[in-house]
């Protein structure tokens, strides 16, 4: 009797100059050896204590990367996935700033905009799919867009980064409300962005509380 084949592929968006992106590394090994692909692994029943777990070791392992906040996406099956045999792949995903990327420096990490994907290895096209599907939602009525910025940000740069994912304009006034209603962030004392074209703007952060968890909205912005 054949084994099922269990693997974990993770799913590391981003934004960077190409909007949102997703982080891929060449395979080193068969099938589809050298073909640029999501990060993933195999379940190591030894070492982790469920899929979450191996989730979070392939991506330390493989990008150098601890990531704040890792979501389960789906369970994506069957015998057609993976030329290999049958297969299971608990696919999760995972957001950082594009600078957290950066300072861990891992030459193989390729960072490819998720409008110009090409055809992706397995089902992975079909996993990235789902993950942009599933932030773009969750940016309507949550704080998830947040792990996107730096630790320290300032209300315009969180709200043009919900704009990027939401693709559309949101009234300044509207956006300020709903953080306030959402109730996860905090000024950093005496934390100033001198950068702001008319006067200091303050530096927010996310409250400790909400830096690996989620605030939702009862309506959406």
């Amino acid at each position: 009797m054949n084994e099922v084949i269990c693997t974990v592929d993770t799913v590391l968006l981003t934004l960077g100059d190409d909007g949102l992106s997703v982080a891929l590394l060449k395979r080193e090994r068969e099938p589809y050896k050298g073909v640029a692909a999501l990060p993933g692994g195999y379940i190591h029943v030894d070492k982790d204590l469920d899929g979450y777990g191996a989730a979070l070791r392939v991506l330390k392992t493989k990008t150098g990367i601890d990531v704040p906040y890792l979501e389960q996406l789906a369970a994506f099956t069957g015998a057609a996935r993976d030329p290999r045999g049958w297969s299971v792949s608990l696919a999760y995903y995972a957001l950082v700033p594009h600078a957290v990327i950066a300072a861990a420096g891992h030459p193989g990490v390729k960072l490819v905009g998720v409008d110009r994907l090409h055809t992706l290895p397995f089902d992975h096209g079909t996993i990235v799919a789902a993950a942009v599907e599933r932030l773009r939602s969750k940016s309507q009525y949550s704080s998830l867009p947040c792990f996107l910025v730096g630790e320290l940000f300032t209300l315009p740069q969180l709200q043009r980064v919900y704009e990027a994912l939401m693709g559309e304009a949101l009234n300044k006034v509207s956006f300020r409300r709903k953080m306030a209603e959402l109730d996860v962030l905090e000024a950093a004392e005496g934390q100033m962005d001198a950068s702001s074209p008319s006067r200091p703007a303050q530096l927010y952060r996310l409250r400790p509380e909400f830096r690996d968890r989620l605030g939702l909205l009862k309506r959406g912005l």
